[in-house]
Parts: structure tokens; C-alpha cells; sequence
């Protein structure tokens, strides 16, 4: 299934939903950054957020950053996203190896370990606004429900997962995002939870073949559902050369010189999708020069 996300309204748009099928944006991620299949679990569900999250961005230029600090071994992930469903990112450590966890699945709670969550919108204002929670599972879905309710004040389920193949490919990956307008009523909100309760695993509706649509009507079943939008969120990267210096730049007179006297060009890669540019001795005298 090709990788696309729907946005949905239901009960008299007293509801708002998304959700969406990114195998193929995951998978992307794993090829770039070489991850093993727990932190390729972990940035996948935080990609899949990611997609899901920016499309709630307003302006065409509005920029949203998700990050995870934490103290177990993988460190941490940071994820971009923009209006258009471009999504990108990469985890600190991206080749952790730890035991399953007590129900055998692969353990992005361990991985990631206590620590913080941070949203950034960045809308052109002066500043950016900056919501920021405590983890409270690690497993990232709980995490950002959590910040949905405590930061935004918005009553919200989360669910995100990644499926691995036998060869630590992604087999599958996804997830929803569903959340109630100030005025929803008791009544809609008890089926919900009703209908959630009924429901096993993201990916466990993915391997039964349902679409983004299909796992909407399941999750809000009973309600009038709208499909309003749907779209193709991709794993897309802007770097380039001129980024990349100007990176250089930034770094100052004395690293760039000390880099000139070891008279080796060198490789700069590109923390989002780890492509490399090389810069000869005489490319940084001439960023030395702008610097």
C-alpha cells in the first residue's frame, strides 16, 4: 500500500481524526540511517506523528519539530515536519541493540529511556512556540497523548506502530490521531471509548489490509464519519550543498582554519538523511573567506 494519510471529521465535527500508512517514509528512514529494528520502531512512530501533526499546520511555511531527550541507550530522535506532508528525521543513536520487553516486542521504552518531549511550531513569529512534557511511557504514542492533554488541552488518542520483517525491513507502519472538540457531548465520547477498548494494535490493523479510511471507521464507528482531506506524506529531505555550507559558516574562522591545515577535503553529512558533500581545501578557504 502506498504510503497516504485522510483527515476526518465525525459526530457533527464534535470529533477530529487522522490517520495514515507509512511503510514506505519509514523504510526510507531505516535505508538512510541504517537503524537497528527498535530504533527503527522508535523513529518510525515519531515519523508518523510527525505527518499526521504537521498537517494540523496552518501556513504553507509553518514548520513543526518533535523531539525526545531521553537517558537510555538510543539517547533520543528529532523529526521535521511541514503543511505539505514532507517529514524527515534521525535518532541519535541509531543502532541499539536491547532484549524484547516482558510482552516480546521490540522495547522503545528501554531504548529511549526517561526523559522529555518537546514540540516546536515554528509559524514566522518572533519566537517559536515550544509545548514540552515529561515522558510518561517512551513508547511515544502514550507520550504525545499525554502532551495533547497537558499542553494543549485537547482530549486526544494516540496510536502509532511499526512492523518489522524477518530481514529488519519494515513490514508495516502507521498510526492515528483522534481528538474531541471542547463542546463533544458524553454520549460520543462513551462510544468512543468503547470503540477504542475494541481495538488491539495499529499494526495489527494494518496486517489485516485496512486503509487509513478503514482504521477511522473502525476507531469511530457508530459516527458520521467525513473524510475531508487525504494526502501523501514522504520521507524528503531539503539539504544540499549551499545548506551545508552555510553550516560551515556558522561554525566559525577558528575550526574552519584548523580544517584548512589538515589540507584534506572533507565529508560533511547531513544529520536528517545522511548524505555526504565533500568540500576540497580550496572550498573552505573560500568558506573561510565568508566566514
Amino acid at each position: 500500500m502506498t504510503d497516504y494519510m485522510v483527515r476526518a471529521t465525525a459526530a457533527n465535527a464534535q470529533i477530529r481524526a487522522f490517520a495514515c500508512t507509512t511503510r514506505e517514509m519509514v523504510e526510507t528512514a531505516r535505508a538512510a540511517h541504517n537503524t537497528s529494528p527498535v530504533m527503527t520502531a522508535a523513529l518510525g512512530r515519531l515519523l508518523s506523528a510527525g505527518a499526521m501533526m504537521g498537517s494540523m499546520l496552518k501556513g504553507e511555511k509553518d514548520l513543526l519539530t518533535l523531539q525526545i531527550r531521553g537517558d537510555g541507550p538510543g539517547k533520543g530522535l528529532v523529526v521535521t515536519a511541514d503543511a505539505e506532508g514532507n517529514v524527515k528525521g534521525y535518532p541519535l543513536v541509531g543502532d541499539v541493540i536491547i532484549p524484547a520487553n516482558a510482552k516480546g516486542k521490540l522495547d522503545v521504552s528501554g531504548a529511549l529511556g526517561s526523559g522529555t518531549l518537546s514540540i516546536i511550531r515554528d509559524m514566522g513569529l518572533k519566537e517559536p512556540y515550544v509545548g514540552q512534557v515529561e515522558l510518561q511511557t517512551g513508547e511515544i504514542a502514550e507520550d504525545l497523548t499525554y502532551y495533547f492533554a497537558t499542553s494543549e488541552q485537547i482530549p486526544s488518542c494516540v496510536g502509532l506502530g511499526v512492523l518489522m520483517e524477518r530481514d529488519n525491513t519494515v513490514k508495516q507502519a502507521g498510526g492515528f490521531i483522534i481528538q474531541l472538540m471542547p463542546f463533544t457531548e458524553d454520549a460520543v465520547i462513551e462510544r468512543l471509548e468503547q470503540n477504542l477498548s475494541q481495538v488491539a494494535s495499529v499494526t495489527s490493523m494494518l496486517e489485516e489490509g485496512k486503509s487509513p479510511e478503514d482504521i477511522l471507521k473502525t476507531l469511530l464507528d457508530g459516527f458520521d464519519l467525513e473524510i475531508v482531506e487525504n494526502r501523501q506524506p514522504r520521507f524528503f529531505c531539503n539539504c544540499g550543498k549551499e545548506r551545508i555550507e552555510k553550516a560551515l559558516i556558522s561554525v566559525g574562522k577558528k575550526e574552519l582554519q584548523e580544517m584548512i591545515e589538515d589540507g584534506e577535503t572533507i565529508e560533511v553529512k547531513c544529520h536528517f538523511c545522511n548524505a555526504g558533500y565533500e568540500f576540497t581545501v580550496e572550498e573552505l578557504e573560500e568558506i573561510c573567506r565568508k566566514a
